[in-house]
């Protein structure tokens, strides 16, 4: 059976003929449309069995089970980050141990191997995804405390980052104009441009598909990455020229930042497109970040523009809650959220002019 999850293109042998008969094989295919429909991967799924077969209670099946269990709740980016961590730096070492038998000495020298690459955050990382093994394990009874609490400080400390972010109007329009001389592609400086007025996540912004923005109505609606609920950003009308300019361009493929090697707009830019547009342009990482453009946002309307804290939080796909404790769903204070974004661009378009 081929089939397509997350954009990879699998194929899974069900059995072999004539074990299996066709309408057997239809069943099962249909089974598994359904677990993938509710984010279960088939080929996971069969390679943890294939794991669970061999060591019941070892801390590869237990950590492939937990994995399984909590995957329909995370994004797929999410997922595949730690799948392929435990994978990559967990599994080889400890994988085939009985997980009840394993001490904080044995999984604080498979950490000391990620340390010693440099890799500080992923060592801390990779700690916290074995907790979540481990208390998985002693929740289902086949283990009776998580080790990874005895490590605590065992680790070097991660250093604290923050989005870098300019906040002073006039370096913010300094910055503006620096963008709008980018010499690059035209979709990466579209992207560039509609970043500062609209205040995504930066993934949010990369993958934008036309499909979720109607120009006439001046909205773009779409799932939130971090809370997985939907959200509406109000397009302001220099936001909208700058998608019009761009949908000749692109308006024919899914995604409205499509990256130029594949023609059908298939496939949006890459991650690092944005970042390294900036320091092509010369902005180094810790003068400005593409997640910076929130910061800005949060700051700015607040104390230059005065906006409400709520709204403003909630335009930032921020979880929100009302007097009453209960989540404001994604129209509430939309017509107020419009005024702020048309109030925030022509702001932008001010401190651009400013020399």
């Amino acid at each position: 059976m081929r089939y397509t999850n997350e954009g990879k293109e699998k194929l899974l042998t069900l059995r072999e003929y004539p074990g299996l008969t066709l309408a057997e094989a239809r069943r099962e295919r249909d089974r598994i449309l359904e677990d993938l429909a509710r984010g279960i991967d088939p080929c996971q799924q069969k390679q943890a069995q294939k794991v669970a077969d061999s060591g019941a209670d070892s801390f590869e099946t237990i950590a492939r089970e937990w994995f399984l269990k909590q995957k329909p709740s995370w994004v797929p980016k999410h997922a595949d980050r730690i799948i392929r961590r435990l994978e990559r730096d967990i599994f080889p070492w400890i994988g085939a141990r009985p997980i009840a038998e394993l001490k904080a000495p044995e999984l604080l020298q498979v950490l000391r191997k990620i340390e010693e690459r440099g890799a500080v955050e992923t060592a801390h990382r990779a700690m916290q995804n074995c907790g979540q093994v481990f208390r998985y394990a002693i929740a289902t009874g086949r283990a009776e405390r998580d080790i990874s609490a005895d490590l605590k400080g065992a680790i070097a400390p991660t250093k604290s980052q923050h989005f870098a972010a300019i906040t002073n109007p006039e370096q913010l329009g300094q910055f503006l104009r620096i963008i709008d001389g980018y010499e690059g592609t035209f979709t990466v400086k579209a992207a560039l441009q509609l970043a500062p007025l609209v205040f995504v996540r930066p993934g949010e912004l990369r993958q934008a598909e036309w499909a979720d923005i109607d120009l006439d109505k001046a909205e773009w609606r779409f799932i939130a990455t971090k809370t997985q609920t939907s959200h509406i950003v109000p397009l302001s009308r220099q936001a909208v020229a700058i998608l019009r300019h761009l949908y000749p361009l692109t308006g024919h493929g899914r995604y409205v930042f499509a990256s130029y090697r594949t023609p059908d707009g298939s496939r949006p830019i890459s991650d690092n497109a944005l970042l390294a547009a900036l320091r092509r342009l010369g902005i180094e990482k810790h003068e400005m970040s593409v997640h910076g453009f929130r910061a800005i946002a949060r700051t700015l309307l607040d104390e230059v523009l005065g906006f409400r804290p709520e709204l403003i939080e909630h335009q930032l796909a921020h979880t929100v809650k009302d007097p009453l404790g209960r989540a404001y769903n994604r129209t509430k204070h939309l017509e107020e959220r419009k005024r702020m974004m048309q109030a925030w661009a022509d702001y932008l378009g001010q401190v651009a002019l400013m020399q």
